[in-house]
């Protein structure tokens, strides 16, 4: 096996040596990190986050600690969310965009203290964004990637065998707000939140030295549940119907197309990078929007979709972004960013490598299809 070694291109994670001797079959990069996404056995980790409980090392979420006198206003600035109601102890979900509106990440931002907060951040440069933000702003704070490392337990027995480490008291925890903990003296942070449909925690390692100590604390606890290694699963994603930024975004989305506009808030301040653009695409209403699809295939297809014009009698008139065979539905799947003429129900052509295959737009989630 060759090996990978650890530079400032491409980083491993503080778990690394634990997915290694898991059997980890294939990483991909992400934010200049390796993240492992197989162990060699899809459908067994696809039914061990479904049904049972899955680890994750998920250290490529990495975060942008901003502190310092102007760190509320100066993250509200970055969020198209209005955050001014955010508890010490909260995280939301939101959209960063650029001064045109388009998104260029849709982190989780967690309120530490009045002065102190993470952007728990999706695969971008977001640390060379916000010092360039805050430069132009002149803003008084202290950016910079603090030693943070997210380790995912996911899938419906993820809570039992959180309480199993930490105490019943984690049952508490609301959806997105997090708490500070300890285990054999292994500084964390709890967090009920992760990417998947399943429910589960992100437990954020802050000593990065104790990794392999803390996966096999989870290992050895979830043993009664059967918990395994995984990832975050294309597949269940897809199912789930969520978002993947960079996967179904492209460089001109707005929050718009893509079923974020919860999270946008039009009334904050206009000093809100990209509100102002946001106003004006609201008013003029998005011309495209994010449907699933349901294709006529009936066979599972090998390897991963990757942006197929999507055509109606000939002429184009959006792309598929991702798809994949479901297990759950038997049947190819994926996700459409379309013109706002197409409607649920509408047929369609997949054009995948210059073969046509017809398919039927739905709303997401698939659960509604």
């Amino acid at each position: 096996m060759a090996e990978i070694g650890p530079n400032t291109r491409l980083r491993v994670s503080p778990f690394y040596e634990s997915t290694v001797k898991e059997g980890v079959a294939a990483f991909s990069p992400y934010n200049r990190m390796l993240m492992p996404t197989s162990y060699g056995h899809p459908r067994a980790e696809y039914d061990r986050l479904t049904k049972g409980v899955s680890l994750w090392d998920v250290a490529v979420e990495r975060q942008v600690a901003i502190e310092g006198p102007d760190a509320a206003a100066f993250t509200q600035m970055l969020c198209t969310r209005d955050l001014s109601r955010q508890k010490i102890g909260q995280g939301k979900y939101v959209a960063c965009c650029d001064h045109r509106g388009v998104i260029i990440n849709d982190p989780v931002v967690l309120k530490l203290a009045e002065d102190k907060f993470w952007l728990s951040i999706a695969d971008k440069d977001m640390l060379m964004w916000c010092r360039a933000i805050a430069a132009e702003r002149g803003m008084n704070v202290d950016l910079h990637e603090p030693d943070v490392s997210p380790l995912a337990v996911q899938g419906p027995m993820a809570e039992d065998v959180v309480a199993a480490v930490f105490g019943d008291w984690i049952r508490d925890i609301k959806f997105f707000w997090f708490a500070d903990a300890e285990i054999n003296g292994i500084p964390v942070k709890i967090q009920r939140s992760g990417y998947s449909g399943q429910g589960g925690f992100e437990i954020y390692l802050t000593d990065g030295t104790r990794g392999d100590e803390l996966w096999s604390i989870f290992r050895e606890a979830g043993a009664p549940w059967g918990i395994g290694p995984g990832n975050p699963s294309p597949v269940e994603r897809i199912e789930s119907g969520m978002l993947s930024f960079g996967g179904d975004t492209d460089d001109h989305t707005n929050p718009f197309e893509v079923r974020l506009e919860r999270y946008v808030d039009l009334d904050v301040a206009d000093d809100v990078v990209g509100i102002q653009a946001l106003r004006r695409i609201k008013a003029e209403g998005p011309t495209r929007h994010q449907l699933g699809l349901l294709l006529d295939d009936e066979e599972p297809q090998p390897g991963p979709v990757r942006w197929y014009d999507l055509e109606v009698e000939g002429q184009k008139v959006g792309d598929m972004t991702c798809g994949c065979w479901s297990f759950k539905f038997e049947r190819v799947i994926g996700f459409a960013l379309i013109s706002v003429n197409c409607q649920p129900g509408d047929r369609v052509t997949v054009v995948r490598q210059g073969v046509p295959v017809g398919a039927t737009l739905c709303d997401l989630p698939f659960s509604k299809a």
